[in-house]
């Protein structure tokens, strides 16, 4: 048993609250059962209590045995100083105050109806990968439905965070909050750190005027990221080189440590000298891109913005000084996606939250257009006949998932809290 639960227990007074009595044998009656703000402290503040006969205002602990507040160095601690009513499943010990005093406790064991154990019990059992995976097909779709738009947006909010952190560095350049943001999603996984580096270390303003010149633009990103160190045969590469120096030369830029990109994690489509390619490209091509995606309102639209291709000379290579057969390396649709999900949905929530803009509607409905992505946890919950429709219902799950079933955090998952009341 987890302490989570005696919380839910006690929160939503999930056991027979008449007749209540302390170890001690003192009749209790809960006027308030105190407010759950999971902070430092006990469990429960403000809660009102009558002991004995005797009306308590004070705060609420929780734990599965009287001797966990000793364990929890509770004894030392002044902010336990004001419980009037210790709540523990077991009593195996007296739990006293620093005055010498007894602190009463209720034992509630004695009171929790046995189904709500049992469902608890049956929810509780490891599965082979998540506590309710065979109660799932089963589940209130109305609950999965309002739980699913919560999921949605505490991971929006998580990845927004970061957003607002860099636009407040830069006294909202949103334009080179953007750049900073989009070269890390166009580093995917292995790179993004790396290229996320790269463009924090430019100040936009140098972006911008060499952006008009794509040779420029993709000399100042690929010498940044160290791809232009060596010796090369090509002329491109060389002229690329020397672009790259000069650039650095008349914006006096610092030089930065970065670590070296990947190739040997990635397919060929995805090495760092395509991707940043493109990138170069998309900046040459669009001078004010924030402006143009927050305005946007359909995947249509969007799939126009990023309608764009690495620079000729990548079309016969991946790697310089080393040829490959004749391929346009342009934007791929699912990549296309993975931008929109991961950069564009949280930049259109950060900048409207930054204006105290609700755009919550706008964002379900853009997500709703976009397919569902294809990972290995998306794969295991339609083993379990969750069949997501769209990206909205797979960035749910991933929150899910990771936010609530791997940590076990079944009682604060409204899916878990459901099967309880069965």
């Amino acid at each position: 048993m987890k302490e989570d639960f005696l919380h839910y227990i006690w929160q939503f007074k999930k056991f027979n609250v008449q007749g209540l009595t302390t170890v001690q044998g003192d009749d209790v009656q809960i006027v308030n059962a105190g407010q759950y703000l999971q902070l430092a402290g006990p469990d429960f503040f403000n809660a009102q209590i009558i002991i004995g006969g005797q009306k308590w205002a004070g705060n609420v602990e929780i734990h599965i045995k009287s001797s966990d507040w000793y364990l929890h160095n509770h004894e030392r601690d002044s902010n336990y100083d004001s419980v009037i009513l210790h709540v523990v499943w077991e009593h195996d010990i007296e739990v006293m105050r620093k005055d010498n005093s007894e602190i009463p406790v209720l034992e509630l064991k004695h009171y929790v109806d046995p189904k709500v154990l049992e469902n608890y019990n049956t929810l509780a059992v490891a599965k082979t990968w998540i506590y309710c995976e065979k109660e799932l097909e089963h589940m209130n779709s109305f609950v999965i439905e309002n739980w699913k738009e919560r999921l949605f947006f505490e991971r929006l909010e998580r990845k927004a965070q970061p957003i607002l952190q860099l636009a407040k560095e830069t006294n909202g350049d949103w334009e080179a909050v953007l750049f900073c943001f989009l070269a890390k999603n166009f580093g995917l996984n292995t790179n993004g750190e790396v290229f996320f580096n790269v463009a924090k270390s430019l100040p936009f303003s140098i972006v911008r005027k060499e952006s008009f010149e794509p040779e420029n633009i993709e000399a100042l990103l690929m010498g940044r990221a160290g791809i232009l160190n060596g010796e090369f045969e090509d002329v491109y590469a060389k002229d690329l080189q020397a672009r790259y120096q000069y650039i650095t030369y008349k914006h006096r830029l610092e030089p930065v440590h970065i670590d070296s990109v990947e190739y040997f994690k990635h397919r060929p489509d995805n090495f760092p000298t395509i991707r940043l390619s493109q990138l170069g490209q998309l900046y040459h091509i669009f001078h004010n891109l924030f402006s143009k995606l927050i305005v946007a309102t359909t995947f249509a639209e969007l799939y126009a913005l990023f309608n764009i291709s690495a620079a000729p000379y990548w079309n016969t290579h991946y790697r310089f000084d080393k040829e490959s057969p004749k391929k346009r390396k342009g934007l791929s649709t699912s990549f296309i996606d993975l931008l929109v999900i991961n950069t564009i949905i949280p930049f259109k929530f950060a900048y409207a939250k930054s204006m105290g803009k609700d755009n919550t509607e706008e964002l379900i409905n853009f997500m709703r257009q976009a397919a569902p992505e294809k990972n290995a946890i998306i794969d295991k919950f339609r083993s379990f006949k969750i069949a997501p429709q769209s990206a909205y219902d797979t960035q749910s799950l991933l929150q899910l998932k990771n936010e609530y079933c791997n940590h076990k955090r079944c009682m604060q998952c409204a899916l878990g809290l459901e099967l309880l009341k069965r």
